[in-house]
């Protein structure tokens, strides 16, 4: 009876221990903030090279 109290007790302080350590929705949440930085400096880009663009074809030789 002892033996299987003990089991008990260790596999509650596993699962005490996975669940105090779960990061799953941490990679997800990393990720998708990454992908909209990622567009956000893309997009920045894109408005930069428009303006320039704009501003070399305004010069007159």
């Amino acid at each position: 009876m002892f033996t299987e109290v003990q089991i008990l007790i260790a596999r509650i302080r596993g699962e005490l221990e996975r669940l105090r350590r779960d990061e799953a929705g941490y990679s997800t949440e990393a990720v998708v903030v990454t992908a909209l930085l990622a567009a956000l400096a893309i997009a920045v880009i894109a408005i930069i090279v428009i303006k320039v663009t704009q501003k070399a074809n305004g010069i007159n030789l």
